[in-house]
């Protein structure tokens, strides 16, 4: 444990830099987008295109949110607070804002680099890289990086969340919740997922609702004490709080590591469902992503974390140095502090009902993780042998089992290694692919002074290495097409 913490200390000390570093200038050149073309992004949304190539936009943000949306928004906003202080729900925030800017370029570019395979779109990660910067080698280790995150360093964490709530809530043995928990998975990986997953794709957003609607009932009757609260985030976030302000530093790092957790941008995560879209403009996509990091982050972590801070449950426990909030004597940190917030309005019945979110948004995450871990073992092998995926589908769910049945720490520390490893990929190679991005976005923005409705053209703007877009791509899927007829 001490040799994962050490390794987590050298990752993520100047990742923190870096994230929030390349969200800034990348919220300056683009002239502030998330804020400027946020009428766009809803736009978009709600009138989202789509072919038999491509899912729709918003069908592609359902897609992203479904792996988004999990146990960084309930256990990951807690041990953010337990290990940062108040403060840490503050840079979350910041995080989330300038994030907007990054999941904007990289899933631009997954739109710009996707390629038609097998009558579909596909892309993300490794696609922009290599097409993008012409690195296949560097291609083929971020995409071996990303299916070892999701197929064996991440599934765990998801788990163990489910494993511990339920744990905590009805005392069910993490044994039991974990032979659940794998069974359920394997039946949809394996065999008969139509159903399970049309049932989950029904169930998640329902749940999701129910779930921000009980936490604006708990500010609500709490109300009177939200100033107070809002003022305790501000003032750690600054240094400025007698208590936390000396934790500064690990209020900015935690927030921006469990924010990171939590909406992934920067980490390539939410590329694949970008690339799997079909718009007439790169950008659009872009747009309707960089919405995501909102709604996953600004809406249902910030309602986590006011939640369990308004209600005073939480503990506060610096790594190395001494408790300076305990509120929650023997607490682990996790799902636990977001359970004792709602049953402090709902007793009886918070603790299970988080139990029961958890389970949800945390098992449809594993079911996106499998995916992406195969789009990218497919990417490596470039093909997708039977014994590749067998050996895939074994070691997801066999950590699934093993994370269920450890400790919070062990395993969050195993996911944040995998999570910095591929973030460092992911970003140093975002710096070299900005320009392109940003090539879009202007092209994007000079059409709608124009008052056009935006398409793309990789030409006009002299991008090369495009397989979709642009006359050759439409003159390629007409003969794919009269192929397909004869």
């Amino acid at each position: 444990m001490d040799v994962l913490t050490q390794i987590n200390d050298w990752l993520w000390a100047p990742l923190v830099v870096l994230v929030l570093g390349f969200g800034l200038v990348l919220t300056v050149v683009t002239r502030c987008l998330q804020v400027r073309l946020l009428p766009e992004m809803v736009r978009q949304i709600v009138r989202g295109e789509k072919s038999e190539e491509g899912i729709s936009s918003f069908q592609a943000l359902s897609l992203t949110l479904s792996s988004r949306i999990g146990v960084g928004n309930i256990a990951g906003v807690a041990t953010a607070i337990a290990a940062g202080g108040p403060g840490a729900l503050f840079w979350m925030a910041v995080m989330a804002f300038l994030g907007g800017a990054t999941a904007f370029v990289e899933s631009t570019l997954a739109q710009v680099y996707k390629r038609r395979i097998d009558g579909q779109f596909r892309g993300g990660l490794p696609y922009y890289i290599e097409k993008g910067l012409g690195l296949r080698k560097v291609a083929v280790v971020a995409a071996s990086v990303a299916a070892l995150l999701y197929a064996v360093l991440a599934p765990g964490i998801q788990s163990n969340a489910i494993s511990s709530s339920f744990e905590s809530a009805l005392g069910v043995d993490p044994l039991v919740t974990g032979l659940v928990i794998t069974g359920a998975l394997a039946l949809i990986i394996i065999g008969g997922r139509q159903r399970i997953v049309k049932f989950v794709e029904v169930i998640v957003p329902f749940m999701a609702g129910l779930y921000i609607l009980a936490a604006v009932v708990v500010l609500a009757s709490n109300a009177t004490a939200l100033p107070a609260a809002v003022g305790l985030v501000l003032s750690s976030a600054f240094g400025a709080h007698s208590v936390f302000g000396g934790i500064l530093g690990s209020a900015i790092a935690w927030g921006v590591r469990r924010a990171l957790f939590s909406n992934v941008a920067g980490v390539g995560e939410g590329t694949y469902g970008s690339a799997a879209a079909q718009v007439s403009h790169p950008a659009k996509q872009g747009l309707v992503q960089s919405f995501s990091i909102y709604i996953d982050t600004l809406f249902i972590c910030m309602a986590t974390g006011l939640m369990i801070i308004v209600t005073g449950a939480y503990n506060v426990e610096p790594a190395g140095g001494p408790a300076l909030a305990t509120n929650l004597p023997g607490t682990e940190a996790g799902p636990a502090y977001t359970q004792a917030a709602m049953d402090s309005v709902f007793s009886g019945t918070g603790g299970p009902f988080v139990a029961v979110a958890i389970a949800l948004f945390a098992f449809s995450t594993l079911v996106a993780f499998y995916y992406i871990s195969e789009t990218n073992l497919t990417y490596v092998l470039d093909r997708t042998p039977a014994a590749g995926t067998a050996v895939l589908k074994v070691l997801l769910l066999g950590m699934t089992f093993w994370g269920a049945v450890q400790s919070a720490d062990l395993i969050w520390a195993i996911g944040d290694v995998g999570y910095a490893a591929l973030a460092w990929v992911n970003m140093l190679c975002l710096l070299f692919l900005a320009k392109p991005a940003l090539r879009v976005l202007r092209d994007f923005d000079a059409q709608r002074r124009r008052g056009q409705e935006p398409t793309f053209d990789p030409a006009s703007i002299g991008l090369t290495g495009v397989e979709c877009w642009g006359p050759e791509a439409e003159r390629a899927a007409r003969a794919v097409e009269d192929r397909d007829r004869s």
